[in-house]
């Protein structure tokens, strides 16, 4: 074959083979584009006071975290939007250290239902178990139960560091999550009863290892557990008070962990 008809034959292959590699790349960015997000997660994040910083640090890391995975993030501040119809947007339900009092009576019914029935999932942080008598408002008794029939009873106010040890290590919540690791500076709250009877414990905090030490002890101390009598994946993560538990490796890999589980995106154990 002369040089001149394998230059023409090339040419040929070129006008031929390019614009069909162009088709395909075109399809491959606009498929991309057009690609809706995996699920949708609400949070209900406790606004002001105290915890603002950790809400603040919480939304920086859930918005990286969401662009990096391709779901979004939605936040609220009260419970006012909360029915049946507004849940159904969502996959997951993030309480973000907003307490189980001053809510609706549409929410609470359409949250209880949420739950129950498994239409999404749940992760609660810190505030969530602040179950009592507080600001004028009753115990809420289905939350009550939820939480593992525990009441708030007091907490460590001069903040200390204690160690985490990990009870369940084949939760998908506690992949690759090292045991014990420490949380600097908490203050870990106390209850009137352990909920371990109630519910599935996946981590505790060893009260030995609080530096500096303190007397204010409960014993069998749940900080991490999951209620396995209703269809909803759910976790509460007792930690949320300091903003720097983002800099913290197990906090974020066990706070990931637990969105993707528990919006369904992982194998669940036996639901």
């Amino acid at each position: 074959m002369s040089r001149a008809l394998r230059k023409s034959l090339a040419k040929i292959l070129m006008l031929v083979l390019l614009p069909a590699f162009a088709a395909l790349f075109l399809n491959d960015v606009v498929g991309g584009q057009g690609k809706g997000p995996s699920f949708h997660v609400i949070a209900l994040a406790e606004r002001g006071g105290i915890h603002k910083p950790f809400v603040d640090a919480a939304k920086v890391w859930l918005g990286r975290l969401a662009s990096e995975n391709n779901f979004t993030v939605d936040y609220i501040e009260d419970t006012e939007k909360i029915d049946d119809a507004f849940l159904a947007k969502y996959n997951l339900f993030i309480q973000l250290n907003y307490p189980p009092y001053n809510w609706t009576d549409t929410a609470k019914a359409a949250f209880i239902k949420y739950i129950e029935q498994g239409k999404g999932g749940w992760i609660g942080f810190h505030h969530a178990t602040l179950l009592g008598e507080f600001d004028g408002f009753p115990m809420w008794p289905w939350f009550h139960q939820f939480m593992g029939r525990i009441r708030f009873k007091n907490y460590i106010a001069t903040f200390v560091t204690g160690e985490v040890t990990i009870e369940d290590k084949n939760h998908p919540a506690m992949k690759g999550i090292t045991s014990p690791f420490a949380i600097k500076d908490e203050e870990w709250y106390t209850y009137d009863t352990s909920p371990r009877p109630n519910v599935h414990v996946l981590a505790s905090v060893d009260e030995k290892t609080y530096t500096p030490a303190t007397d204010l002890k409960m014993g069998d101390h749940p900080v991490i557990w999951t209620n396995e009598h209703v269809k909803a994946r759910n976790i509460y993560i007792f930690m949320g008070h300091r903003p720097e538990h983002f800099e913290n490796k197990s906090f974020t890999q066990i706070f990931a962990n637990s969105i993707f589980w528990a919006a369904g995106q992982q194998e669940s154990r036996g639901k």
